[in-house]
């Protein structure tokens, strides 16, 4: 069988000459003096044909003998070609001869989530989730646990205290770490020890801070196990009928809302769910990341209520607080003049001071969620929340929606003097004389400062913190009037603060 490269033909001739021939030639020289001895020496390469053609006669036919003695089926000889394949394959790729089968099969990564109609499957999901979520329930550190807790780290303390604050050092903090138990190991390592050192010369950290750290993160589990409860899909977001039902079942648990009657519950839960919603959800989905909840405020204030000493005033800043959602939702009773469950323009007209202009009032109702012209309930709440949190970005986020009435994603002088307009209109009215437009243009300009001189978008008014001041100055009268007169109302501050000191 003839090879490629110069490997001559196994050929077993004594004569030099006509082994020659059977060198294959590798080039146009090499082709042209093969020919040449072909042709000088006919009869050397005629016999030495015949003999070639007589070998191979008697190779073929002892190769037919051996194929008829063992016949294999096709299935066989398929199997013995994939055989001989991998075997190549692996030889070639480098004499590996043993791989991990399970370097053959790609991992599973998408489960999908049960049909509304494949009720097993959905209940087969509910019930492991459930199980899941009671494990990592007991991983976590009881109130026994917590309380040896304390006694091994006030008993381990280094001394000397800082004022009554008793400290402990990283070989100490180590040796609690050992006695403590299995539960307590995430929390006595190098890292939460570095986080939690401050400038102590002997290189210690506050057993106090530790423990309410240690507090934290258990808190923080536990509360996220019962989030996830709620979470129907399993997705690790709630709906907001999920969380309503979390709310109206962790009423019973806040000594701060005894008080409520159960007729005002459904009120409560709809006032307390559109903080979380309007703040954490500015795109609208109709979905919170349980993470996102955990990692805001408002969980916190909502869960100071259980805290039966808290204070009036405290009471009143939080939102969640029972005077706080009788006061808002007492509001909304007040302005609903013709009693129909909803608010009509000219109803809505008369909220806070009742000098929010016409024009803005317009555009409130013609992008928010109305019925027939007139807004329910919900609608009241984001309202509320957006006019009483001006500074911050989802309510500045509102706002600027209503002023950019051109829909263009920016406020030009166009637009400011359209709303501006109606405040110089009400001045008008009230007996006062009107600002000039251009004055306050510029001062508008002049606050926030955007990258674009003749164009202030959403992201320019909250780079300024002047947003709450700018939509004040732009739909409010009163608004406008304080930021008008803020040096005297400054000076008039000043000179009760002073006459109080005297006193």
């Amino acid at each position: 069988m003839l090879a490629t490269g110069t490997v001559s033909a196994p050929i077993a001739l004594g004569d030099s000459h006509v082994q020659g021939l059977w060198e294959r030639p590798q080039t146009p020289e090499g082709i042209a003096r093969a020919l040449s001895r072909w042709s000088h020496d006919g009869g050397s390469v005629t016999r030495m044909w015949a003999w070639r053609g007589m070998a191979w006669k008697q190779a073929l036919r002892g190769r037919l003998a051996a194929c008829t003695g063992s016949k294999k089926s096709e299935q066989e000889l398929k199997d013995e070609e994939m055989d001989l394949f991998t075997k190549y394959y692996m030889e070639w790729k480098g004499g590996r001869k043993s791989v991990n089968t399970s370097y053959m099969n790609i991992p599973r990564f998408y489960y999908r989530l049960p049909a509304e109609d494949e009720v097993l499957l959905q209940k087969l999901r509910e019930e492991s989730r459930a199980v899941f979520l009671q494990r990592k329930s007991r991983e976590l550190l009881d109130n026994e646990e917590l309380q040896n807790l304390w006694f091994l780290l006030d008993k381990h303390q280094t001394p000397p205290m800082v004022g009554e604050e008793a400290m402990i050092n990283y070989d100490s903090f180590l040796k609690v770490g050992e006695k403590a138990g299995p539960k307590c190991k995430q929390f006595f390592t190098a890292k939460v020890f570095a986080k939690l050192l401050h400038n102590d010369p002997y290189g210690r950290i506050s057993i106090m801070q530790f423990f309410n750290y240690v507090m934290r993160k258990v808190w923080l589990h536990q509360t996220r196990i019962g989030l996830s409860l709620y979470d129907v899909a399993g997705q690790g977001y709630l709906r907001e009928s999920d969380l309503e039902n979390y709310i109206l079942e962790l009423i019973p648990t806040l000594p701060q809302l005894d008080g409520l009657e159960k007729s005002f519950y459904s009120f409560y839960v709809c006032t307390a769910v559109r903080k979380f919603f309007f703040f954490l959800d500015p795109l609208r989905t109709g979905k919170i990341k349980i993470q996102d909840i955990l990692a805001c405020s408002f969980l916190d204030d909502l869960l100071e209520l259980r805290d039966e000493e808290l204070s009036k005033e405290s009471q009143e800043t939080n939102w969640f607080s029972a005077p706080s959602a009788l006061r808002v939702y007492g509001q909304y009773l007040n302005l609903d003049k013709d009693h129909n469950g909803m608010l009509s323009k000219e109803e809505l007209s008369r909220y806070g001071t009742g000098t929010l202009t016409n024009v803005f009032l317009d555009r409130v109702f013609q992008e928010c969620l109305t019925y027939d012209g007139e807004m329910d309930y919900k609608t009241y709440l984001d309202f509320v929340l957006a006019l009483e949190n001006r500074k911050e970005p989802a309510a500045l986020q509102y706002i600027f929606k209503l002023l950019d009435i051109e829909n263009k994603g920016y406020l030009n002088v166009f637009s400011l003097n359209y709303f501006f307009r109606a405040i110089q209109e009400q001045m008008k009215i009230h007996g006062q004389e009107p600002v000039s437009f251009q004055d306050v243009k510029d001062e508008i300009f002049d606050m926030v400062k955007p990258k674009d001189p003749y164009k202030i978008s959403l992201q320019d008014l909250i780079n300024s913190s002047q947003g709450d001041t700018v939509t004040s100055i732009l739909i409010d009268l009163n608004g406008f009037w304080t930021y008008e007169n803020r040096e005297v109302l400054v000076a008039s501050d000043n000179d009760s603060t002073t006459d109080i000191d005297d006193t």
